[in-house]
Protein backbone atom coordinates (compact mmCIF):
# COMPACT_ATOMS: atom_id res chain seq x y z
CA UNK A 1 0.00 0.00 0.00
CA UNK A 2 1.35 3.00 -0.83
CA UNK A 3 1.90 5.78 1.63
CA UNK A 4 -0.45 8.36 2.55
CA UNK A 5 -0.13 12.13 1.15
CA UNK A 6 0.98 14.60 3.71
CA UNK A 7 -1.27 15.68 6.01
CA UNK A 8 -2.30 18.21 8.80
CA UNK A 9 -2.63 16.00 12.09
CA UNK A 10 0.64 16.57 14.01
CA UNK A 11 1.80 12.54 13.59
CA UNK A 12 2.64 13.14 10.19
CA UNK A 13 4.94 15.79 11.07
CA UNK A 14 6.82 14.19 14.18
CA UNK A 15 10.18 12.39 13.15
CA UNK A 16 10.57 10.47 16.14
CA UNK A 17 7.49 8.49 14.98
CA UNK A 18 7.59 8.41 11.32
CA UNK A 19 11.39 7.64 11.89
CA UNK A 20 10.14 3.93 13.37
CA UNK A 21 6.97 3.41 11.95
CA UNK A 22 5.51 3.92 8.15
CA UNK A 23 2.02 5.29 8.60
CA UNK A 24 -0.47 3.24 5.62
CA UNK A 25 -3.79 4.80 7.21
CA UNK A 26 -6.06 6.36 9.23
CA UNK A 27 -8.19 3.00 10.31
CA UNK A 28 -10.38 5.19 12.99
CA UNK A 29 -11.64 8.80 14.02
CA UNK A 30 -13.21 9.89 17.50
CA UNK A 31 -13.78 13.28 19.13
CA UNK A 32 -10.42 12.79 20.65
CA UNK A 33 -8.50 10.51 18.90
CA UNK A 34 -7.39 9.05 15.95
CA UNK A 35 -6.01 5.25 15.00
CA UNK A 36 -3.60 4.91 12.28
CA UNK A 37 -2.64 1.36 10.97
CA UNK A 38 1.26 1.86 10.68
CA UNK A 39 4.57 -0.57 10.20
CA UNK A 40 7.35 -0.72 12.49
CA UNK A 41 10.20 -0.59 10.24
CA UNK A 42 12.88 -2.80 12.18
CA UNK A 43 10.90 -5.55 12.26
CA UNK A 44 8.23 -5.24 9.77
CA UNK A 45 5.46 -5.97 12.82
CA UNK A 46 2.00 -3.77 12.20
CA UNK A 47 1.00 -1.88 14.60
CA UNK A 48 -2.20 0.88 16.04
CA UNK A 49 -0.72 4.30 16.23
CA UNK A 50 -2.94 5.78 19.19
CA UNK A 51 -3.17 9.88 18.51
CA UNK A 52 -4.83 10.82 22.01
CA UNK A 53 -5.94 14.49 21.62
CA UNK A 54 -7.38 15.04 25.14
CA UNK A 55 -4.76 14.83 28.25
CA UNK A 56 -6.48 12.78 30.73
CA UNK A 57 -7.59 10.10 28.80
CA UNK A 58 -3.75 9.86 27.55
CA UNK A 59 -2.63 9.91 31.37
CA UNK A 60 -4.84 7.16 32.05
CA UNK A 61 -4.83 4.75 29.32
CA UNK A 62 -0.79 5.00 29.51
CA UNK A 63 -0.60 4.70 33.37
CA UNK A 64 -3.37 1.27 32.93
CA UNK A 65 -1.96 -0.23 30.46
CA UNK A 66 1.85 0.44 32.23
CA UNK A 67 0.23 -1.19 35.16
CA UNK A 68 -1.21 -4.23 33.09
CA UNK A 69 1.79 -4.94 30.67
CA UNK A 70 1.81 -8.68 31.75
CA UNK A 71 -2.02 -9.87 31.38
CA UNK A 72 -2.55 -11.74 28.44
CA UNK A 73 -6.18 -10.44 27.81
CA UNK A 74 -5.26 -6.43 27.66
CA UNK A 75 -3.82 -5.08 24.83
CA UNK A 76 0.03 -4.34 24.92
CA UNK A 77 0.87 -0.70 24.86
CA UNK A 78 4.37 -1.09 23.34
CA UNK A 79 5.55 2.43 23.42
CA UNK A 80 4.26 5.80 23.73
CA UNK A 81 5.45 9.18 22.17
CA UNK A 82 4.22 12.54 24.30
CA UNK A 83 6.06 15.53 24.44
CA UNK A 84 4.40 18.88 26.67
CA UNK A 85 3.01 20.53 23.53
CA UNK A 86 1.81 17.93 21.40
CA UNK A 87 -0.71 14.88 21.29
CA UNK A 88 0.26 11.47 23.03
CA UNK A 89 0.84 8.69 20.10
CA UNK A 90 0.13 5.24 21.82
CA UNK A 91 1.83 2.35 19.84
CA UNK A 92 -0.15 -0.35 20.56
CA UNK A 93 -0.51 -4.03 19.07
CA UNK A 94 -3.17 -4.00 16.32
CA UNK A 95 -6.09 -6.65 16.42
CA UNK A 96 -8.49 -7.05 13.70
CA UNK A 97 -11.94 -6.97 14.95
CA UNK A 98 -14.10 -7.12 18.19
CA UNK A 99 -16.91 -8.95 20.28
CA UNK A 100 -19.24 -6.46 19.03
CA UNK A 101 -18.03 -7.13 15.22
CA UNK A 102 -17.96 -11.39 16.64
CA UNK A 103 -22.01 -10.83 17.83
CA UNK A 104 -23.05 -9.07 14.25
CA UNK A 105 -21.92 -12.06 12.72
CA UNK A 106 -23.48 -14.24 14.72
CA UNK A 107 -26.59 -12.63 13.88
CA UNK A 108 -25.80 -13.13 10.57
CA UNK A 109 -25.31 -16.95 11.44
CA UNK A 110 -27.90 -19.65 11.64
CA UNK A 111 -27.69 -21.01 15.25
CA UNK A 112 -25.98 -17.79 16.50
CA UNK A 113 -22.77 -18.31 18.84
CA UNK A 114 -22.17 -22.10 19.79
CA UNK A 115 -22.12 -22.68 23.59
CA UNK A 116 -18.63 -23.89 23.61
CA UNK A 117 -18.24 -20.21 21.88
CA UNK A 118 -20.06 -18.42 24.32
CA UNK A 119 -17.80 -20.08 27.24
CA UNK A 120 -14.80 -19.31 25.58
CA UNK A 121 -15.71 -15.78 24.74
CA UNK A 122 -16.85 -15.23 28.87
CA UNK A 123 -13.23 -16.60 29.93
CA UNK A 124 -10.95 -14.69 28.22
CA UNK A 125 -13.16 -11.34 29.44
CA UNK A 126 -12.93 -11.94 32.62
CA UNK A 127 -9.15 -13.45 32.51
CA UNK A 128 -9.09 -10.08 31.25
CA UNK A 129 -11.39 -8.02 34.03
CA UNK A 130 -9.82 -10.20 36.72
CA UNK A 131 -6.50 -8.94 35.78
CA UNK A 132 -7.48 -5.25 36.07
CA UNK A 133 -9.22 -5.53 39.52
CA UNK A 134 -6.45 -7.46 40.96
CA UNK A 135 -4.33 -4.39 40.46
CA UNK A 136 -7.01 -2.25 41.29
CA UNK A 137 -7.81 -0.61 37.94
CA UNK A 138 -11.63 0.30 37.13
CA UNK A 139 -11.96 -0.07 33.25
CA UNK A 140 -15.21 2.22 33.47
CA UNK A 141 -15.90 1.65 29.91
CA UNK A 142 -16.60 -2.46 29.24
CA UNK A 143 -18.59 -2.75 25.99
CA UNK A 144 -18.11 -5.03 23.38
CA UNK A 145 -16.63 -2.97 21.03
CA UNK A 146 -13.83 -2.25 23.28
CA UNK A 147 -13.32 -5.98 23.18
CA UNK A 148 -10.60 -6.68 20.75
CA UNK A 149 -9.86 -9.57 18.89
CA UNK A 150 -6.88 -11.09 16.97
CA UNK A 151 -6.93 -13.32 13.98
CA UNK A 152 -6.27 -16.14 16.65
CA UNK A 153 -9.04 -16.04 18.50
CA UNK A 154 -7.35 -14.33 21.29
CA UNK A 155 -9.41 -11.36 23.27
CA UNK A 156 -8.26 -8.05 24.80
CA UNK A 157 -9.57 -5.75 26.97
CA UNK A 158 -9.00 -1.82 25.22
CA UNK A 159 -9.72 1.87 25.24
CA UNK A 160 -8.46 2.54 29.06
CA UNK A 161 -9.10 6.33 28.02
CA UNK A 162 -11.63 6.41 31.25
CA UNK A 163 -9.92 3.95 33.74
CA UNK A 164 -8.97 4.99 37.08
CA UNK A 165 -6.31 3.13 39.81
CA UNK A 166 -8.19 3.39 43.10
CA UNK A 167 -4.98 2.57 45.20
CA UNK A 168 -2.21 5.02 46.44
CA UNK A 169 1.25 4.68 45.36
CA UNK A 170 2.94 1.76 46.13
CA UNK A 171 0.29 -0.77 47.26
CA UNK A 172 0.36 -3.94 45.23
CA UNK A 173 -2.57 -6.28 46.09
CA UNK A 174 -1.12 -9.24 44.18
CA UNK A 175 1.91 -10.53 45.60
CA UNK A 176 2.99 -12.76 42.00
CA UNK A 177 3.32 -9.21 40.80
CA UNK A 178 5.08 -7.13 43.47
CA UNK A 179 6.01 -4.35 41.31
CA UNK A 180 5.25 -0.56 41.75
CA UNK A 181 4.06 1.66 39.36
CA UNK A 182 4.85 5.50 39.28
CA UNK A 183 2.05 8.01 39.57
CA UNK A 184 3.75 11.00 38.13
CA UNK A 185 2.77 12.01 34.79
CA UNK A 186 4.12 10.48 31.82
CA UNK A 187 6.35 11.91 29.26
CA UNK A 188 8.14 10.95 26.28
CA UNK A 189 8.80 7.33 26.11
CA UNK A 190 10.11 4.00 24.60
CA UNK A 191 8.12 1.99 27.26
CA UNK A 192 8.87 -1.44 26.27
CA UNK A 193 7.02 -4.24 28.29
CA UNK A 194 8.31 -7.89 28.37
CA UNK A 195 6.99 -10.09 26.06
CA UNK A 196 3.67 -11.95 26.53
CA UNK A 197 3.41 -15.29 25.24
CA UNK A 198 0.92 -16.13 22.65
CA UNK A 199 -1.78 -17.91 24.44
CA UNK A 200 -2.33 -20.61 23.84
CA UNK A 201 -5.17 -23.28 24.47
CA UNK A 202 -2.97 -25.03 27.93
CA UNK A 203 -1.57 -21.47 28.74
CA UNK A 204 -5.32 -20.27 28.92
CA UNK A 205 -6.23 -23.00 31.51
CA UNK A 206 -3.39 -22.69 33.23
CA UNK A 207 -4.23 -18.92 33.13
CA UNK A 208 -7.33 -19.85 35.37
CA UNK A 209 -6.30 -21.80 37.48
CA UNK A 210 -3.17 -19.50 38.57
CA UNK A 211 -5.98 -16.81 39.53
CA UNK A 212 -6.93 -18.68 41.94
CA UNK A 213 -4.09 -18.98 43.59
CA UNK A 214 -3.16 -16.23 45.68
CA UNK A 215 -5.58 -13.91 44.95
CA UNK A 216 -7.50 -11.72 47.25
CA UNK A 217 -10.41 -13.41 48.93
CA UNK A 218 -13.95 -11.76 48.18
CA UNK A 219 -13.99 -10.26 52.19
CA UNK A 220 -10.02 -9.22 51.76
CA UNK A 221 -10.91 -7.29 48.40
CA UNK A 222 -13.79 -5.08 49.64
CA UNK A 223 -12.11 -4.48 52.99
CA UNK A 224 -9.24 -2.96 51.08
CA UNK A 225 -11.82 -1.36 48.84
CA UNK A 226 -13.43 0.19 52.06
CA UNK A 227 -10.08 1.47 53.15
CA UNK A 228 -9.73 3.13 49.94
CA UNK A 229 -12.47 4.81 50.26
CA UNK A 230 -12.12 5.58 53.91
CA UNK A 231 -8.62 7.35 53.28
CA UNK A 232 -10.05 9.12 50.13
CA UNK A 233 -6.90 7.55 47.84
CA UNK A 234 -7.98 7.58 44.64
CA UNK A 235 -5.58 10.75 43.90
CA UNK A 236 -3.43 8.35 42.55
CA UNK A 237 -3.83 9.66 38.70
CA UNK A 238 -2.67 12.94 39.35
CA UNK A 239 -5.60 13.85 36.95
CA UNK A 240 -9.19 13.76 38.80
CA UNK A 241 -12.49 13.18 36.80
CA UNK A 242 -13.07 17.26 37.02
CA UNK A 243 -16.03 19.52 37.22
CA UNK A 244 -17.55 17.44 34.61
CA UNK A 245 -20.52 17.59 31.96
CA UNK A 246 -22.14 14.49 30.93
CA UNK A 247 -22.60 15.67 27.97
CA UNK A 248 -18.77 15.68 27.60
CA UNK A 249 -18.37 11.99 27.91
CA UNK A 250 -20.44 10.53 25.22
CA UNK A 251 -18.89 8.52 22.67
CA UNK A 252 -18.32 10.13 19.26
CA UNK A 253 -16.86 8.71 16.35
CA UNK A 254 -16.88 10.11 12.86
CA UNK A 255 -16.20 7.14 11.20
CA UNK A 256 -18.14 3.64 11.43
CA UNK A 257 -15.09 1.47 11.15
CA UNK A 258 -13.17 3.16 14.08
CA UNK A 259 -11.30 0.34 15.53
CA UNK A 260 -10.29 1.50 19.00
CA UNK A 261 -14.12 2.77 18.83
CA UNK A 262 -14.78 3.86 22.79
CA UNK A 263 -16.02 6.54 25.26
CA UNK A 264 -13.03 8.85 25.16
CA UNK A 265 -13.95 11.37 28.07
CA UNK A 266 -13.56 14.84 27.99
CA UNK A 267 -13.78 16.49 31.22
CA UNK A 268 -13.87 19.79 31.61
CA UNK A 269 -11.26 21.83 33.71
CA UNK A 270 -12.02 23.60 36.68
CA UNK A 271 -13.65 23.24 40.07
CA UNK A 272 -11.72 22.60 43.31
CA UNK A 273 -11.23 19.20 42.83
CA UNK A 274 -7.89 18.62 44.34
CA UNK A 275 -9.10 15.18 45.95
CA UNK A 276 -8.99 13.06 42.37
CA UNK A 277 -12.91 12.79 43.05
CA UNK A 278 -14.72 10.64 40.87
CA UNK A 279 -17.60 11.18 38.42
CA UNK A 280 -20.27 9.32 37.56
CA UNK A 281 -20.67 10.58 34.09
CA UNK A 282 -18.33 7.53 32.42
CA UNK A 283 -18.93 4.64 30.52
CA UNK A 284 -21.41 3.88 27.79
CA UNK A 285 -25.89 4.08 28.77
CA UNK A 286 -26.05 0.64 27.59
CA UNK A 287 -23.57 -0.79 30.04
CA UNK A 288 -23.51 1.51 32.87
CA UNK A 289 -23.63 0.72 36.27
CA UNK A 290 -27.47 1.86 38.60
CA UNK A 291 -25.15 3.27 41.16
CA UNK A 292 -23.35 5.60 38.28
CA UNK A 293 -27.61 6.58 36.84
CA UNK A 294 -28.22 7.71 40.16
CA UNK A 295 -25.36 10.38 40.30
CA UNK A 296 -23.04 8.17 42.53
CA UNK A 297 -19.28 9.28 42.95
CA UNK A 298 -18.50 6.54 45.43
CA UNK A 299 -17.93 3.58 43.58
CA UNK A 300 -15.14 0.91 42.92
CA UNK A 301 -14.51 -1.84 40.66
CA UNK A 302 -18.28 -3.26 40.55
CA UNK A 303 -19.48 -0.56 37.68
CA UNK A 304 -17.18 -2.62 35.65
CA UNK A 305 -19.33 -5.75 37.10
CA UNK A 306 -22.51 -5.05 36.00
CA UNK A 307 -21.09 -3.97 32.49
CA UNK A 308 -19.67 -7.77 32.29
CA UNK A 309 -23.15 -8.81 32.92
CA UNK A 310 -24.69 -6.65 30.43
CA UNK A 311 -22.60 -7.80 28.05
CA UNK A 312 -22.43 -11.49 28.72
CA UNK A 313 -26.13 -11.06 28.33
CA UNK A 314 -25.68 -9.97 24.94
CA UNK A 315 -23.62 -12.94 24.19
CA UNK A 316 -26.05 -15.07 24.84
CA UNK A 317 -29.06 -12.95 23.48
CA UNK A 318 -27.51 -11.33 20.33
CA UNK A 319 -29.18 -8.34 21.89
CA UNK A 320 -28.00 -5.60 24.05
CA UNK A 321 -29.72 -6.10 27.55
CA UNK A 322 -30.79 -2.32 28.09
CA UNK A 323 -30.96 -0.42 25.49
CA UNK A 324 -32.03 2.81 26.66
CA UNK A 325 -32.45 6.03 24.78
CA UNK A 326 -31.74 8.57 27.85
CA UNK A 327 -30.23 7.93 31.77
CA UNK A 328 -34.24 7.70 32.71
CA UNK A 329 -34.87 5.06 30.17
CA UNK A 330 -32.16 3.19 30.77
CA UNK A 331 -33.30 3.18 34.80
CA UNK A 332 -36.64 2.59 33.98
CA UNK A 333 -35.22 -0.55 31.58
CA UNK A 334 -33.38 -2.15 34.59
CA UNK A 335 -36.41 -1.02 37.52
CA UNK A 336 -38.61 -3.07 34.74
CA UNK A 337 -36.48 -5.91 35.14
CA UNK A 338 -35.28 -6.03 38.86
CA UNK A 339 -37.89 -4.18 40.27
CA UNK A 340 -38.30 -0.88 42.31
CA UNK A 341 -34.60 0.19 44.35
CA UNK A 342 -35.25 0.13 47.87
CA UNK A 343 -33.21 -0.14 51.03
CA UNK A 344 -34.25 -3.69 51.35
CA UNK A 345 -32.80 -4.14 48.14
CA UNK A 346 -29.65 -2.15 48.65
CA UNK A 347 -29.09 -1.03 51.68
CA UNK A 348 -27.94 2.71 51.66
CA UNK A 349 -29.20 3.31 48.14
CA UNK A 350 -31.03 6.29 50.00
CA UNK A 351 -27.47 7.97 50.45
CA UNK A 352 -27.16 8.11 45.98
CA UNK A 353 -27.39 11.86 44.78
CA UNK A 354 -29.87 11.41 42.67
CA UNK A 355 -32.12 8.85 44.63
CA UNK A 356 -34.98 11.28 45.76
CA UNK A 357 -34.96 13.61 42.92
CA UNK A 358 -35.72 11.02 40.49
CA UNK A 359 -39.00 8.64 41.65
CA UNK A 360 -40.56 5.73 39.35
CA UNK A 361 -44.21 4.03 39.62
CA UNK A 362 -44.20 1.19 41.63
CA UNK A 363 -43.57 -1.89 39.69
CA UNK A 364 -45.58 -4.94 40.82
CA UNK A 365 -44.60 -7.78 39.18
CA UNK A 366 -40.81 -6.99 37.83
CA UNK A 367 -40.31 -9.44 34.82
CA UNK A 368 -36.83 -10.86 36.19
CA UNK A 369 -33.29 -11.63 34.22
CA UNK A 370 -35.18 -15.09 33.13
CA UNK A 371 -37.35 -12.90 30.68
CA UNK A 372 -34.60 -11.40 29.17
CA UNK A 373 -32.79 -14.90 28.47
CA UNK A 374 -35.03 -16.75 26.95
CA UNK A 375 -34.19 -20.52 25.71
CA UNK A 376 -31.02 -20.15 27.88
CA UNK A 377 -30.00 -22.38 30.54
CA UNK A 378 -30.85 -21.90 33.97
CA UNK A 379 -26.64 -21.78 34.34
CA UNK A 380 -25.96 -19.13 31.79
CA UNK A 381 -29.52 -17.01 33.62
CA UNK A 382 -27.40 -17.51 37.31
CA UNK A 383 -24.38 -16.89 35.58
CA UNK A 384 -26.36 -13.67 34.37
CA UNK A 385 -27.62 -12.70 37.79
CA UNK A 386 -24.65 -12.75 39.60
CA UNK A 387 -23.45 -9.81 37.91
CA UNK A 388 -27.22 -8.23 37.23
CA UNK A 389 -28.02 -7.14 40.39
CA UNK A 390 -28.45 -3.12 42.53
CA UNK A 391 -26.39 -3.78 45.43
CA UNK A 392 -22.71 -3.55 44.38
CA UNK A 393 -21.35 -5.91 47.13
CA UNK A 394 -23.78 -8.85 45.81
CA UNK A 395 -22.12 -8.99 42.41
CA UNK A 396 -19.68 -11.61 41.66
CA UNK A 397 -16.22 -10.77 41.20
CA UNK A 398 -14.11 -11.96 38.27
CA UNK A 399 -12.41 -13.72 39.74
CA UNK A 400 -15.09 -15.93 41.39
CA UNK A 401 -16.86 -16.44 38.20
CA UNK A 402 -13.59 -17.90 36.56
CA UNK A 403 -14.21 -20.80 39.17
CA UNK A 404 -18.33 -21.13 38.53
CA UNK A 405 -18.84 -25.10 37.91
CA UNK A 406 -20.73 -23.75 34.45
CA UNK A 407 -17.50 -23.24 32.76
CA UNK A 408 -16.39 -27.14 33.57
CA UNK A 409 -19.59 -28.92 32.54
CA UNK A 410 -20.91 -29.65 28.80
CA UNK A 411 -20.18 -28.35 26.28
CA UNK A 412 -16.96 -27.66 27.17
CA UNK A 413 -15.34 -24.57 26.16
CA UNK A 414 -14.11 -24.45 23.01
CA UNK A 415 -10.56 -24.00 21.85
CA UNK A 416 -9.35 -20.99 20.21
CA UNK A 417 -8.87 -22.42 16.63
CA UNK A 418 -12.58 -22.95 16.96
CA UNK A 419 -13.77 -19.50 17.45
CA UNK A 420 -15.65 -18.06 14.26
CA UNK A 421 -13.35 -15.08 14.25
CA UNK A 422 -14.63 -12.28 11.45
CA UNK A 423 -11.53 -11.50 9.36
CA UNK A 424 -12.07 -7.53 9.78
CA UNK A 425 -14.19 -5.29 11.84
CA UNK A 426 -16.72 -5.09 9.45
CA UNK A 427 -20.37 -2.56 10.16
CA UNK A 428 -22.25 -4.78 7.46
CA UNK A 429 -24.24 -3.57 4.66
CA UNK A 430 -27.72 -4.30 6.47
CA UNK A 431 -29.79 -1.85 7.41
CA UNK A 432 -28.19 0.64 10.52
CA UNK A 433 -31.52 -0.97 12.48
CA UNK A 434 -30.10 -4.52 12.53
CA UNK A 435 -27.50 -3.84 15.04
CA UNK A 436 -27.02 -2.28 18.32
CA UNK A 437 -25.52 1.09 17.80
CA UNK A 438 -22.74 1.85 20.65
CA UNK A 439 -21.94 5.38 19.09
CA UNK A 440 -23.47 8.02 20.92
CA UNK A 441 -25.05 6.29 24.28
CA UNK A 442 -23.66 8.65 26.87
CA UNK A 443 -24.67 10.49 29.58
CA UNK A 444 -26.73 12.68 28.46
CA UNK A 445 -29.55 12.91 31.14
CA UNK A 446 -32.54 14.01 29.09
CA UNK A 447 -35.88 12.97 29.59
CA UNK A 448 -37.63 13.39 26.06
CA UNK A 449 -38.14 9.37 25.19
CA UNK A 450 -38.85 7.66 27.72
CA UNK A 451 -40.55 4.84 28.01
CA UNK A 452 -41.37 3.23 31.37
CA UNK A 453 -43.01 6.12 33.25
CA UNK A 454 -44.25 9.14 32.53
CA UNK A 455 -41.99 11.84 34.44
CA UNK A 456 -42.73 15.89 35.44
CA UNK A 457 -40.23 17.79 36.36
CA UNK A 458 -41.31 20.14 39.61
CA UNK A 459 -38.20 22.11 40.73
CA UNK A 460 -34.99 20.41 40.65
CA UNK A 461 -37.06 16.95 41.08
CA UNK A 462 -38.40 14.52 38.84
CA UNK A 463 -41.75 12.89 39.75
CA UNK A 464 -43.61 9.99 38.35
CA UNK A 465 -47.13 10.50 37.57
Amino acid sequence: MDSPPAKSWSIHSRPEIIAKYKILERVGSGAYSDVYRAIRLSDNLTVALKEVHDYQSAFREIEALQALHSCANVIILYEYFWREDEDAVLVLEFLTTDLATVIRSAKKREGGIECGEVKRWMLQILSGVDACHRNMVVHRDLKPCNLLIGEDGVLKLADFGQARILLEPGYVPDDENPQLFERSAPSQSTFQPPEVIPETEESCEEGYRAQEQGTMSKEEYFRVLDEVKAKGLDKDTNVPDGDTSCLATCTASDVDDDLFRGSYSYEAEGGDDRNGALTSCVGTRWFRAPELLYGSIDYGLEIDLWSLGCIFAELLTLEPLFPGTADIDQLGRIISVLGNLTEEVWPGCLKLPDYRIISFNKVENPVGIEACLTNRSPAEVSLVKKLICFDPAKRATAMELLQEKYFNEEPLPVPLSELHVPQTKDMGSDSPGDWPDYEDMGSDSDFDDFRPVNTTSTGSHIQSF
